[in-house]
């Protein structure tokens, strides 16, 4: 199984009115804008889509939106955070039924499984699907860590076509390579690793702050693979402010915060999370404000 997965994937946030419901004019609206604004793939029901606050027929539906505002304009991958082997594989059969272009699947969540048990989930997982697949490596947030070891042994399963790395160390893209080569299109998760992930082999880069500056994240991509280093690296220290936001427990309000104050979305979230106050939510806005006074004019790619 191929696939031409490359660039900058937008982690899309779930938008919520008020009420804590679904508001599906605000996410039209939100998937447009980043596909006009240049992304290469959208994946919708991560972890900042805040996946698991949603009910199965929810999940669904913002995949089904997604797909229809794409068009097939780019990929659409949707989250897998199920709770155990037989939801994941339940929700794959439903979404891929509804046309999902394919999955990013997250290790079974709140039990932190062990190598064989690791393995043996993505496994069955896969032949569930029908599409290709994103293996997603999180060990700092899911405590269950996918080493460059089993990403080898995993790759005999020919629907695991690329990995999400955010185990947080960079050096990991180097000994995943090291280990397998270019058997996996191979996408940075974090951040504000996300220039020197692309420099050490990544083809892509699954983003959170592109929500709000989806166009200064394209260009930072194209700017690295181009090798126009010192524009890069001048637009990368512009942006880490605002990327370090991607590296915190409150990530999802982080962003959602972000997106509100450059205009393109609101801070509401589903419970138990809530919106930022008092200290926390200065030291934020200071950032976005700070990061939106000095906006550079970016460079033609």
């Amino acid at each position: 199984m191929t696939t031409t997965w490359s660039g900058i994937f937008s982690a899309v946030t779930t938008k919520f009115d008020k009420d804590g419901r679904l508001d599906f004019s605000a996410m039209e609206r939100h998937f447009n804008f980043q596909f006009e604004s240049g992304v290469h793939g959208l994946i919708v029901l991560g972890s900042l889509g805040e996946n698991v606050t949603l009910a199965p027929i929810e999940k669904q539906d913002v995949l089904k939106l997604a797909l229809q505002v794409s068009g097939g304009r780019v990929p659409v991958l949707s989250g897998v955070a199920e709770t155990s082997t037989a939801m994941a594989c339940n929700y794959i059969k439903q979404a891929q039924a509804n046309g999902a272009n394919g999955f990013m699947v997250m290790p079974a969540m709140v039990y932190p499984a062990d190598r064989r048990e690791t393995l043996q989930y993505f496994r069955t997982v896969a032949a569930a699907s029908d599409v290709p697949i994103m293996l997603y490596n999180n060990p700092v947030s899911y405590k269950v860590d996918l080493t460059p070891e089993m990403f080898a042994e995993l790759a005999d399963e020919p629907k695991f076509v690329a990995l999400k790395e955010s185990s947080d160390n960079v050096r990991r893209i180097t000994d995943i390579i090291n280990a397998v080569g270019d058997r996996y299109q191979i996408f940075t998760g974090v951040d504000d690793l996300a220039m020197e992930s692309v420099m050490l082999g990544a083809v892509g880069w699954v983003a959170g702050l592109v929500c709000a500056f989806p166009k200064e994240t394209v260009v930072l991509y194209k700017l690295v693979k181009a090798g126009r280093m010192d524009e890069a690296l001048q637009l990368y220290r512009w942006f880490m402010p605002l990327l370090h936001l991607d590296v915190s427990t409150k990530f999802v309000q982080n962003i959602k915060l972000a997106e509100t104050m450059a205009g393109v979305g609101t801070e509401h979230v589903r419970p138990p999370r809530l919106p930022l106050t008092g200290e926390e939510r200065k030291r934020v806005e200071s950032i976005v404000k700070k990061a939106l006074e000095a906006r550079p004019d970016l460079p033609k790619i």
